[in-house]
């Protein structure tokens, strides 16, 4: 139950100083989040010899090491996507800040599925769209969106976008997810709609559009009548909170269906209930966490073959 002395904000405009929230230090490792411990909704979190039995963000000796270890949780995280039907033809990508180079990212490549993405298939870019590292080309239109996003918000280091059928479906309301479901609270003041569809993207002005709209909050933005987008600190969070949000999508669809059909109105979670619920399953820790299933299902899945 949600405590009776939580700060009182309006519904949809939490704060950026939530003390659960991420901060970001362009000076040192990607991996600085802090928040909510993870081991606090788990029993038996600590082993007898004193060690976690919950996965934690891992600590890196190089820089080179983080660098390996993200390339390979953004290849099993297009595997992922492709298992949940996220592909459409050539649209959709994710793209990681580069861990040694933060003016560089990594992204997928053009016209290859993402059940067929290896880390040897992603290309690493520039601001400038020069290629740095990759044999392949890249979506034109991937990079205008997620150059200018990484570029506005220096901790924003992972960006997914792809056409999911919810995520797209529900977007041409143009409004964000109510408060009514557990799973939606992840995102309780902590998504925006851009309101603004201009089309196919062809210039770096829709990029530019998006990145205006994200608040240092933001998990997900809702992008009107095209589809989802997420962000986050890790890929694994980001690719989380897309996965986590289409589905809310796809409830909320229903629950509306079903309203329309018999009359019922579903009922809202009060705000202090609804923003302490974020404060506990919100956090960008809890969004990497929740990625660490699906990343070893992939592995066993696939034989580890997309770290090839």
């Amino acid at each position: 139950m949600a405590p009776s002395a939580i700060p009182t904000t309006i519904a949809g405009d939490k704060p950026s100083e939530n003390p659960a929230a991420a901060t970001f230090d362009a000076k040192s490792a990607i991996f600085n989040t802090k928040g909510t411990d993870m081991k606090s909704m788990a029993v038996g979190a600590v082993k007898k010899n004193g060690e976690s039995a919950v996965p934690e963000i891992p600590n890196f000796k190089t820089k080179e090491e983080e660098q390996k270890y993200c390339k390979e949780h953004l290849a099993c995280a297009f595997r992922v996507f492709a298992a949940n039907g996220f592909d459409e033809g050539v649209a959709g990508h994710m793209s990681l800040r580069d861990p040694i180079n933060p003016h560089y990212f990594w992204i997928n490549p053009y016209c290859m599925h993402f059940e067929d993405v290896t880390v040897s298939d992603l290309v690493c870019v520039n601001e400038n769209a020069e290629v740095i590292e990759g044999d392949h080309a890249i979506n034109a239109a991937g990079f205008s969106i997620h150059s200018e996003i990484h570029k506005a918000h220096p901790w924003i280091n992972a960006v997914c976008h792809a056409h999911s059928i919810a995520g797209k479906a529900y977007s041409v309301f143009g409004k964000p997810l109510p408060p009514i479901m557990q799973d939606s609270l992840r995102f309780y003041g902590t998504h925006v709609v851009n309101p603004d569809y201009g089309g196919v993207v062809l210039s770096s002005e829709e990029g530019k559009a998006i990145a205006a709209v994200l608040r240092p909050q933001d998990k997900v933005a809702i992008l009107q009548n095209h589809g989802l987008l997420s962000v986050g600190e890790t890929i694994d969070e980001a690719a989380y909170w897309f996965l986590c949000f289409d589905k809310c999508c796809r409830a909320q669809l229903m629950i509306d269906a079903a309203a329309a059909g018999t009359g019922n109105q579903p009922r809202e979670v009060d705000h202090k209930t609804a923003f302490f619920t974020e404060q506990r399953i919100g956090t960008r820790h809890r969004g990497w966490l929740n990625f660490q299933p699906y990343y070893t299902n992939m592995l066993r899945k696939t034989k580890g073959d997309f770290l090839n």
